[in-house]
């Protein structure tokens, strides 16, 4: 049994407290109750049962309370028997709830891909009547695969803009857990923020490629609806940013290099996180992570929008080939300007071949022919190869002025000989391959045919006033000399009239 007083300060009254803990007992002994409560009585967990009052007097209360130990939470995870014992990072895998799912991927359609699928349905009823009949029908079925493919190449190497987003908006498109498992070597995923809030859409972990440790952070979508509101569709909140803020700063402290893998339609714009700071979160870790002294890369494996894909700066950014990176929804705050979601997305060049074109970009990774989910695996490696072949010393160049050249200008600057090659040329002296070359751009043949509609009409006028003064001639040749006569006698004395006479002013 153990005797506890505690004295209440403001009204001096005394109070006696006995606590027993199952069937622990110890000598009577004074102690204040805030130090059992730190847990200075030997770390216990006590869960109150029972409060007797004894007698109350005018200036003391005594009081009996009785409580159990409550056991610790044994955190058991799912350890295999069959362990590998010669593989290192086996068993760390089994430290993630990213557990393979239950049930098969539904195929997912594209629209602009729904043509091929006939293709499809033909090969595999060939191949039916191959295993039914017995007949060899090879011939058929390679002619066949090879229009397939064929088709498919012309399809994806000529997709519009909006295309490419659908693409990178594909459900059964590789997460950022599929790539971090198939890159490293070993994995460990971090959790919390240090504030009582573990977000899960951004999935923050130490891993090793080809034994050399790195900090991974990435958008983690679902695989399925449930998984999907479970990460809150890769939408983070405030408290995300803070976390991976947190593990980001952790990084730099041991050195490992920071990669990002993005893939968010954009930050969570709901009330609560609004008024949880969620643009200060973004711009906190915006200007934080100008200062670490390890190498950030970036890549854009699906959609980066808004503000949740801008919260990590990086020394390099990488964007998959059929990936998509924009600043808002296409369509809700651009609906003034663009009637479709097909022309915002043209005008305002999501893709990666864009953003490589105007310095944003600083590599495309191939996806093969059918995006990334046609082949995780495969898009998986050339990540891996594309971010293993770069040294420490490259990333750490120059980040702020990669930032500081995005849409800077400099004027008044004299131009070397170098730098006016690689200029534009000028649009005057253009040479017949540049007009050809304007003349392949979409809608260039329209504006051509506008223009070439406005000369027929100003050739029709020329040729109505020409027959006009010929009709005119022949007509006077026609008429009598008295009546030309006449005609040229007003001509006549207006001319003899002075310039400056009342008449002409009347």
């Amino acid at each position: 049994m153990t005797t506890v007083t505690s004295v209440a300060r403001n009204c001096g009254v005394r109070a006696q407290w006995d606590f027993e803990f199952g069937s622990y007992s110890n000598a009577v002994e004074d102690t204040f109750l805030c130090d059992l409560l730190r847990g200075s009585c030997g770390c216990l967990n006590p869960r109150w049962l029972k409060v007797s009052e004894g007698a109350e007097t005018r200036r003391q209360k005594r009081s009996r309370v009785v409580a159990k130990v409550k056991k610790g939470r044994k955190h058991e995870y799912p350890w295999p028997d069959n362990l590998n014992t010669n593989i290192t990072s086996e068993h760390l895998t089994y430290l993630s709830h990213f557990n393979p799912l239950s049930e098969k991927l539904k195929p997912v359609t594209l629209p602009f891909v729904k043509p091929l699928i006939d293709l499809e349905k033909k090969i595999i009823e060939v191949c039916q009547m191959t295993d039914d009949t017995g007949l060899d029908f090879s011939d058929q079925i390679e002619a066949l695969e090879g229009k397939y493919e064929q088709a498919l190449k012309d399809l994806y190497t000529q997709l519009t803009p909006i295309q490419r987003l659908t693409v990178a908006q594909h459900t059964n498109r590789p997460t950022v857990l599929d790539h971090i498992l198939n890159i490293t070597d070993k994995w460990v995923e971090l959790h919390g923020d240090r504030a009582g809030y573990d977000d899960p859409a951004i999935v923050i972990g130490i891993g090793t490629i080809d034994s050399r440790r790195y900090m991974f952070v990435g958008h983690q979508k679902g695989r399925s609806t449930k998984e999907n509101i479970s990460r809150n569709f890769a939408m983070p909140t405030p408290h995300g940013y803070r976390k991976a803020l947190r593990l980001m700063t952790y990084a730099d402290h041991h050195g490992f290099p920071i990669i990002t893998f993005i893939d968010t339609p954009g930050a969570y714009a709901d009330l609560k996180s609004k008024e949880l700071g969620q643009g200060e979160s973004v711009a906190h870790n915006l200007r934080t992570l100008f200062g670490p002294k390890v190498p950030i890369v970036r890549v854009v494996t699906g959609e980066g929008g808004s503000g949740g894909a801008l919260a990590a700066c990086a020394n390099k950014l990488f964007m998959l080939e059929n990936s998509a990176f924009y600043m808002a929804t296409l369509l809700q705050p651009w609906s003034p300007l663009f009637p479709s979601e097909e022309q915002a997305a043209e005008k305002l060049r999501i893709t990666a071949q864009e953003h490589y074109r105007l310095g944003i970009a600083d590599g495309i990774i191939p996806e093969p022919l059918g995006g990334a989910q046609a082949d995780p695996t495969w898009t998986t490696q050339q990540t891996k190869a594309e971010l293993t072949s770069m040294s420490k010393e490259e990333l750490l160049h120059h980040r702020m002025l990669k930032y500081r050249s995005i849409g800077g200008f400099q004027g008044g600057v004299p131009v070397g000989p170098e730098e006016k090659r690689n200029m534009k040329q000028s649009e005057v002296n253009a040479s017949p391959t540049s007009i050809l070359e304007k003349l392949s751009q979409p809608g260039a043949y329209l504006r051509l045919k506008q223009k070439l509609e406005k000369l027929d009409m100003v050739s029709q006028d020329i040729e109505m006033k020409e027959r006009g003064k010929r009709l005119k001639m022949e007509i006077n040749q026609g008429l009598p000399d008295e009546v030309k006569a006449k005609m040229e006698h007003p001509k006549s004395v207006r001319e003899s009239i002075p310039k400056h006479s009342e008449m002409t002013k009347i």
